[in-house]
């Protein structure tokens, strides 16, 4: 029932004695007010006079509202209803509803449903929509019995195109429970497990089969491939109707993921053998939501992907999920689609109002609580509860005589959102208030009890006011609604990346992946087969499925193709018109590359951008790769390589570089180059029009010069060819490409790796100024060598309270003030094959990390600022048979002074803007089996302007 009178957020005035109550432009409602407390108990009395014309009690009514709707919900008799119709104080009174999330919506966001949709269009219905294409996921297995999954309608149209390629096969699993093992169908055509990285011991309830325990693989699969318009039902309630992107496609799926008791990894050795597999058993598109190096492009896995990609598989990784920090995007291989995340336009608002007045708007699912005692959860700790896990809400951390009937304040991190609303019902709590601190994505989780999800501030601040005597709160009841998006969400990992010095801009695209739902595994989810997960593993299987639709589509085309299109079609706009945002600012390409996908365009794109095996090394060499492979393809510039997108991380001066554009539509084009230039530079292109025919390819030149950006900042801009025939049935109009350029004052190698006793290195500099070129060596010094010996595996390091363990080493370093390079890692030369080691550093004596390297093999790096540290050093994972190992951990302080090993030659030279010379450094006397680092610093005469790390491995 909503009344006449208006709520107190649109109160204007009018009532006798009780001023003004809507706020101003920009104010909010002040509930602690005189005229609020007065006109909301006019409300009261409002509702109370209705209620009695038409019979009621106070009691009949199930909620009452007063803040932003007027009026009350209640059960009522047709003619109690009809009552309350005719009443003048009533505005109207309307049924009951419920209100259903869609996939779920992100197929409806993405264009993919309706009569204009890509399924109707370019398939004639979801039914057809990926037909003829295998996807490979490779993540924790899958949860068979979930309708996602079933069996599609026999015969299927496309059953000879995938026996014709599909070589896979069906692992059950040899466990005597039939129902733990998995059985395959004409939808889940394949899986497979690998147990040798003995993760699969860690959770002895573990499945030893391709069926899912955790959830996650189950999640990524119906994301990409899950059948068309499934029933999603959560704690027995329908929450929408669920579709896969590319719902007639065939699904594989390698299970190479172990729960570890919360969350899922894989071993290498697991990972490259799936990926491996994947590629012989004939998927077309593999999905990858799993962590990767930030720093490399050739550890195993990105090769392995490499090749997949070269065998024609088009790889779809997350991005990370360590956002919104900058340079901590992952996957930053050429040969793979990396995958940003944003919001859906679905959203769930829902606010908490707290005993004092004050409202905080939030997100969530689910009814309203009435106020209530409010409790912090720090105060709720059973005895001997560990304070970290108090506060985090853990599961049977929580003191039932402490929190039963009210609302818990949880703490974001540690554990998953949804097990802290499930802690709290367990010890009898009749609401959550979830904040988060540091800031992240709000999200609206299907929660075990109602729960409210509000950003920092507000969280701040119910903490505060929940210290108080007397506390209390009420939650309201959801309300969804359209919000603005895609908008980034805050842990999506961004760049400019570590790997290629930002000559590479990662992430390539961004694609919904907050509170996303789909299928998962009741074991590791409290008996849910559905779930809304959020991360950078939700969004890369949309992007995973949309390129399945693709190649169904076009099934000659390369991967890369796929990708350019893709790319070169995506938007940078949201649903309102203006730029995407993050944390309220607009987002630039470092946050989402080319833009977010947009598939209805890509099917058109009308020119891609082509790259292959050879320019893949040739880009890896040009970035410090060494090998035969170099020695037979040669180098190019990073920048060179023939990218849907244009990025110059060290633009001194000015750079030209070189693309190639393929027409892969039936008719002739003509393009004209339409530029924004990065401010503060300029931009020019030759030719600035041509024309090409169908299956032809024509180059171009971009040259970019510096005029006032800033030394070292980040400036973006963009190259759109225009079709000046114009767009139709056959060809898109339009094909851009995101420029990013980060001017300096020099450009010189990162580092340098390379091994001797003694040696030489040619080193090319170039200037972004016309004058003097200064070259001094600091360094080189041999590493300090902690040897720890490590017993048995640590999985689940908690970062917020790290100790030191029989799995788990610390070292304690001091770097002095003045000091140019500090350096701590480990090495897969030094240990087993299959090991895992990760670093953590922390402030010493303190829980304050400042720096990790967390990959899956030895290979880490941290390097730290002056000042003293705690670095862990943990042993995730050990070979198999191997229980104990002897862990070297080396460090490095270098200062500026030269330990007379190292020169630089020329040590001075002139040099003109954006002209390359060459510095050679040389070393000699070095001892056999040591680790050596320095550097070779450079100036323009009066200052330092950078620095080239040389580790020399003698």
């Amino acid at each position: 029932m909503q009344l006449a009178a208006p709520p107190v957020a649109a109160y204007t005035g009018g009532v006798s004695g009780i001023p003004a109550t809507r706020p101003a432009i920009g104010e909010k409602v002040d509930l602690g007010s005189s005229a609020a407390k007065a006109y909301r108990a006019h409300l009261k009395s409002e509702r109370q006079r209705t209620q009695k014309r038409a019979g009621l009690t106070a009691g009949d009514a199930v909620y009452e509202y007063d803040v932003a709707f007027s009026g009350y919900a209640a059960r009522l008799s047709t003619a109690e209803a009809d009552v309350l119709r005719r009443s003048p104080d009533v505005l109207a009174v309307s049924k009951n509803t419920v209100h259903k999330a869609d996939t779920i919506s992100t197929p409806e966001m993405l264009g993919l449903t309706g009569r204009g949709g890509v399924w109707q269009r370019e398939f004639g219905g979801p039914a057809k929509a990926g037909l003829g294409v295998i996807v490979g996921v490779i993540d924790s297995g899958i949860w068979p019995e979930n309708p996602a999954f079933a069996a599609l309608p026999s015969p299927r149209p496309d059953q000879r195109v995938i026996d014709a390629k599909w070589r896979g096969t069906c692992q059950s699993g040899d466990e005597s429970d039939p129902a733990r093992r998995v059985t395959c169908n004409n939808k889940l055509i394949g899986a497979r497990y690998y147990t040798s990285g003995s993760l699969d011991e860690t959770n002895p309830g573990e499945f030893r089969s391709p069926r899912d325990f955790n959830g996650h693989g189950s999640h990524t699969a119906g994301t990409a491939v899950g059948n068309h318009d499934v029933d999603a039902t959560m704690e027995g309630r329908k929450v929408g109707d669920a579709s896969g992107m590319a719902p007639a496609a065939r699904l594989a799926v390698y299970k190479a993921l172990w729960d570890q008791g919360g969350g899922s990894s894989g071993s290498t050795a697991d990972l490259v053998a799936a990926i491996n597999n994947a590629v012989a058993d004939g998927v077309d598109v593999i999905n990858y939501s799993i962590s990767g190096s930030t720093s490399s492009f050739v550890d195993p896995v990105e090769l392995a992907f490499l090749n997949a990609a070269n065998a024609g598989v088009f790889v779809a990784a997350s991005a990370g999920n360590s956002g919104p920090g900058v340079s901590t995007v992952a996957h930053n291989s050429p040969w793979i689609t990396t995958v940003a995340a944003s919001t859906h336009d679905r959203g769930y608002e829902k606010s908490v109002t707290l005993g004092n007045g004050a409202t905080y708007e939030g997100m969530g699912q689910g009814p309203a609580v009435p106020s209530s005692p409010l409790i912090d959860s720090v105060q709720t700790g059973l005895a001997d509860a560990p304070a970290t896990e108090v506060q985090l809400c853990y599961s049977g951390r929580l003191d039932p005589a402490k929190v039963t009937g009210k609302i818990v304040l949880c703490l974001r991190g540690g554990n998953s959102r949804t097990d802290k609303s499930l802690a709290v019902r367990q010890a009898g709590g009749a609401g959550m208030i979830l904040y988060n601190n540091p800031d992240n994505s709000v999200n609206a989780d299907y929660h075990f009890v109602p729960t409210v999800h509000v950003n920092s501030a507000a969280g701040l601040a119910i903490k505060a006011y929940a210290a108080t005597p007397g506390a209390t709160a009420s939650l309201s009841a959801s309300t969804q609604l359209k919000v603005r998006a895609p908008e980034m969400a805050a842990f999506s990992s961004r760049g400019p990346a570590l790997a290629g010095n930002g000559d590479l801009l990662k992430p390539d695209i961004t694609a919904p992946g907050v509170d996303v739902v789909a299928p998962v595994a009741p074991p590791g989810n409290n008996g849910r087969t559905w779930d809304a997960y959020s991360g950078t593993s939700m969004s890369s299987p949309h992007i995973a499925g949309l390129a399945a639709l693709m190649v169904s589509e076009n099934p000659g085309w390369a991967p890369m193709w796929v990708k350019s299109a893709m790319m070169t079609t995506a938007g940078q706009t949201d649903n309102t018109g203006q730029p995407i945002q993050r944390a309220g600012a607009p987002a630039t390409p470092l946050d989402y590359g080319a833009g977010h996908v947009r598939p209805g365009r890509a099917y058109r794109p009308g020119l891609v951008y082509d790259s292959a095996y050879p320019d893949w090394i040739r880009f890896a060499c040009g970035n410090g790769a060494v090998g035969a492979a170099c020695d037979q393809y040669g180098s190019i510039d990073p920048s060179d390589l023939n990218y849907p997108s244009i990025a110059v991380g060290d633009l001194a001066g000015k750079q030209t570089v070189t693309r190639t554009v393929k027409n892969v539509s039936k008719l002739p084009g003509v393009y004209e180059a339409k530029v924004q230039a990065p401010a503060g530079t300029t931009v020019t292109v030759s030719p600035k029009r041509f024309v090409v025919l169908p299956g032809k390819s024509v180059s171009f030149k971009v040259t970019v010069s510096r005029t006032e950006a800033p030394i070292g900042q980040w400036t973006f801009g963009s190259l759109t060819w225009v079709n000046k025939a114009g767009a139709n049935g056959l060809i898109s109009s339009d094909v851009r490409s995101p420029i990013a350029i980060r001017p300096v004052a020099i450009a010189a190698p990162v580092e340098v790796d390379t091994t001797g006793v003694s040696g030489s290195t040619a080193l090319s500099v170039t200037s972004g100024y016309t004058g003097t070129l200064t070259a001094t060596p600091a360094g080189l010094v041999p590493s300090a060598i902690d040897r720890l010996h490590l017993v048995g595996t640590e999985t689940e390091f908690d970062t917020g309270a790290p100790a030191a363990g029989p799995a788990v080493g610390k070292v304690t370093r001091t770097v002095p003030a003045g000091t140019r390079l500090a350096r701590a890692a480990t090495f897969d030369a030094d240990l087993p094959e299959g090991t895992d080691i990760d670093l953590f550093a922390y402030r010493a004596g303190t829980s304050t990390l400042v720096a990790s390297s967390a990959g899956s093999t030895a290979e880490e790096q941290v390097t730290l600022a002056p000042g003293s540290y705690d670095i862990y050093v943990v042993q995730f994972a050990t070979p198999p048979g191997t229980s104990e190992l002897d862990v070297p951990h080396h460090s490095w302080i270098v200062g500026d002074t030269a330990a007379g090993n190292l020169t630089a030659t020329p040590p001075s030279q002139a040099v003109t803007r954006g002209e390359p010379v060459t510095v050679t450094a040389a070393w000699t006397g070095l001892t056999a089996g040591a680790r050596y680092l320095g550097l070779i610093a450079y100036g323009d005469g009066a200052a330092r302007i950078g620095q080239t790390v040389l580790a020399v491995t003698a």
